[in-house]
């Protein structure tokens, strides 16, 4: 880890939504959040949650020196608004087979 730069993975309660153009895309109960020095918390949802087949894969790929390699997917309309990180540092193993979206809703 970089000097003050910390992340944490923690069990969520919150009811989480994703509606995008009027369809619900993802609905969870049972979020991840993940909280990232200098980065807004960001809630990785089941992968099970999240309805896939209103995802296309994109050949999008990041790298973050702290969760490691992210793939990404488009919706109608947005592309890259997904990733996930299949094969996540080990100190965010968590997050492994969750996707995370720029657009949530807490219920």
């Amino acid at each position: 880890m970089t000097p003050g730069h910390r992340i944490t993975v923690e069990q969520g309660t919150e009811h989480v939504r994703v509606v995008h153009d009027g369809r619900l895309v993802a609905e969870s109960r049972r979020p991840l959040v993940l909280r990232e020095t200098g980065c807004p918390p960001r809630y990785y949802l089941p992968a099970e949650d999240v309805r896939s087949d209103l995802l296309s894969p994109s050949s999008t790929q990041t790298y973050c020196p702290f969760k490691g390699t992210a793939s990404y997917w488009s919706l109608d309309g947005a592309a890259d608004a997904v990733w996930a990180y299949p094969d996540p540092k080990p100190e965010v193993a968590a997050i492994k087979d969750h996707l995370c979206f720029y657009e949530t809703e807490v219920v």
